[in-house]
């Protein structure tokens, strides 16, 4: 099953980066598969009814990362160098920017570090109990 991609011109992030986004947690969690073929940049900008360089600055950024590679005349792929480290390492960004965002919101309502330290220790004792 493909992946679907939306974008939310009203959320204050760049289409690009929501792009980017989705691609790397599709990945991460395995909806792209290594070699499977993303869309065109013409059909992506279609499907999201946006400007096809946003499109192709995602693609850009993304194969800068090593997620996607894009053969000429024959379209973008989800990298495939024969090892799991991407899908490792996507799933820790994707992480990443969900707690950034998360302490960042702690921060705007007036939480202190101490504080956010021990929400975040509940959180993990709560999902990784064997650890604690």
């Amino acid at each position: 099953m493909p992946a679907v991609f939306t974008v939310d011109p009203r959320s204050g992030v760049p289409l690009y980066l929501q792009i980017i986004d989705q691609i790397k947690r599709s990945v991460a969690l395995g909806v792209l598969a290594a070699g499977e073929q993303l869309p065109t940049v013409k059909q992506l900008a279609l499907d999201l009814t946006i400007n096809p360089n946003t499109v192709a600055r995602a693609y850009r950024e993304l194969e800068r990362d090593e997620v996607i590679e894009t053969a000429v005349g024959r379209g973008s792929f989800v990298r495939d160098d024969g090892t799991t480290a991407f899908p490792r390492a996507a799933a820790s960004d994707v992480a990443a920017k969900a707690l950034l965002l998360a302490v960042r919101e702690a921060k705007s309502v007036g939480l202190t570090s101490p504080q956010v330290r021990t929400l975040f220790e509940a959180a993990l004792a709560r999902w990784f109990p064997e650890e604690t």
